[in-house]
């Protein structure tokens, strides 16, 4: 859980709830406990239900809070995870490239989103554990191509190695920061640009990239 001192901080401009999901195993946790803590274990402990962290940063020169949750993926907890989307400014929905059926659930898992978070969620797709090659099942290509089917940008990265995990962070707040600023403006329409759907086909809602 997050520390006794930063969850209690209240000296911040803005406040982001993020959400991590995808399919057990994929390395949600992992990932999580290499940007909050810059650590790493090999060893594997399922989530139970839900966990989270905190974490501060700092963006044109505001100082914004980021209660990072850490869902569970397995089918069973589902029902609990789902409570807690509404809210949810943003999300990594994370897949393992050596993983093949956690590549294809990134489509439900897009539906899960559509369904329970509200309309100006922002959305980044992740491919992680991209530094066991010789075991990757999934192309760097394929994933790519997916995040442009959905309207997502797109990362690759290893909680192991610390690559990209800071910067799939970064630039989830980025968006969401950007897309504050279009509404403060006054530019954005509908929450700006939504999660694509790959029918085609028109959603009565969605989630923002």
């Amino acid at each position: 859980m997050a520390s006794r001192s930063d969850a209690a901080d209240q000296n911040f401009d803005y406040m982001f709830k993020l959400l991590i999901i995808g399919n057990s195993s994929v390395g949600k946790t992992s990932f999580l406990f290499r940007y909050a803590d810059d650590s790493f274990s090999s060893a594997f402990v399922s989530t139970v239900g839900i966990d989270f962290k905190v974490k501060t940063v700092f963006r044109d020169d505001k100082r914004v809070k980021l209660q990072i949750w850490d869902t569970a993926g397995q089918e069973r907890y589902r029902t609990i995870t789902t409570a807690y989307y509404r809210g949810a400014m943003g999300f990594i929905l994370m897949y393992d490239v050596t993983n093949e059926d956690s590549f294809n659930a990134v489509q439900d898992w897009c539906t899960q989103i559509k369904t329970y978070s509200w309309d100006n969620a922002q959305v980044v797709l992740v491919g992680n554990k991209c530094d066991l090659d010789e075991d990757r099942v999934v192309s760097a290509e394929r994933g790519r191509q997916l995040a442009n089917q959905l309207g997502l940008e797109f990362f690759e990265t290893s909680a192991k190695d610390n690559l990209n995990v800071t910067d799939v962070f970064e630039r989830l707040v980025d968006i969401i920061c950007e897309r504050m600023s279009e509404a403060t403006d006054g530019d954005a329409t509908s929450g700006g640009t939504r999660l694509k759907d790959s029918s085609n086909e028109k959603q009565s809602s969605g989630c923002s990239c």
